[in-house]
């Protein structure tokens, strides 16, 4: 039995090897690694759709919920009318954003439609959604961000619906936000006349969620605040986060809303540094007035 799991053992070291060795020849080339994320994500979409969307019902607009509620009402399977909607959508974007923007969403139109269609069996041997709605809910809207912001990491695009907002955005001049937001917010509608109430609450958690992790993968996460800081003890203040902290400190004029030349103290620091660092610049300034803000990305100065 231990040589059997040490034989185990030294399969997997050896598969993750290999794994490691190919993904390592990936990222050299740019391309290859791009479409690689690509493909990953629109994988990683369609389990999202069989295992939680479609057998929930969570109509949270875009492709996938125009799909189930053509489902419903006229019986078409997913594969189908994602497939035949996309290509139409990205028809109509070539002869009006010509292709080069429309060849962002080219293999995304082909692809995803054929890997719903190829995890469709799954849902009937794993059943994730049946016990705990909002668990499941919670689970889809983390996977939909994550296709989402792999998809933006690499510059591509999903096409369907989006591709509708760039259009709206090029012959009328709706802003492809707002155009987005209508556009989701009407089959999200219709979603919740169709399958029920609760389904748009179920949605509103899984776009919530979803744009949460959209923004930790685009932007990381926060690992420093910076704080700009209004005091009478500039030199004082200054003292102590150059000394005390190590840390760089910037210092620009400005003037307030009474036209008083002021001074403005920048200073980035650590998150464990945070409470500390506030707590002291009370303490050298009770009426010191400070902003503090997220720092996704701090390069140069002294710590670093």
């Amino acid at each position: 039995m231990l040589s059997l799991l040490l034989q185990m053992r030294t399969r997997c070291l050896a598969v993750n090897k290999r794994i490691k060795k190919f993904w390592k020849k990936v990222k050299k080339d740019k391309l290859l690694y791009k479409y690689m994320l690509l493909l990953i994500a629109l994988f990683v979409a369609s389990l999202n759709y069989n295992l939680f969307l479609r057998p929930l019902k969570i109509v949270a607009g875009g492709t996938n919920g125009l799909s189930l509620l053509v489902e419903k009402y006229f019986s078409i399977s997913p594969f189908w009318f994602i497939l035949s909607f996309s290509i139409i959508v990205l028809v109509v974007s070539f002869f009006t954003l010509g292709i080069r923007k429309t060849s962002s969403a080219l293999v995304a139109t082909f692809i995803y439609p054929f890997f719903v269609s190829l995890t469709e069996p799954v849902a009937g041997y794993v059943n994730v959604s049946g016990n705990d709605v909002i668990i499941a809910t919670i689970f889809a809207g983390i996977l939909s961000g994550i296709v989402s912001g792999l998809i933006c990491k690499v510059d591509l695009s999903q096409g369907g619906t989006v591709l509708i907002s760039q259009i709206l955005y090029d012959k009328f001049k709706i802003s492809i936000g707002r155009a987005n937001f209508f556009i989701n917010l009407i089959i999200i509608l219709i979603g919740g006349y169709s399958f029920g109430v609760t389904t748009v609450l179920y949605a509103i958690i899984l776009l919530y969620i979803s744009s949460a992790i959209l923004d930790k993968i685009m932007l990381g996460v926060s690992s420093n605040k910076t704080f700009y800081i209004i005091t009478s003890k500039n030199d004082a203040i200054r003292e102590y986060i150059t000394n005390d902290l190590d840390s760089g400190v910037t210092i620009f004029n400005t003037r307030d809303g009474d036209n008083e030349e002021k001074s403005v103290l920048m200073a980035s620091v650590s998150n464990e540094h945070y409470y500390k660092f506030r707590k002291n610049i009370k303490k050298i300034d009770k009426d010191a007035f400070f902003v503090t803000t997220d720092s996704y990305e701090v390069n140069g100065g002294r710590n670093n």
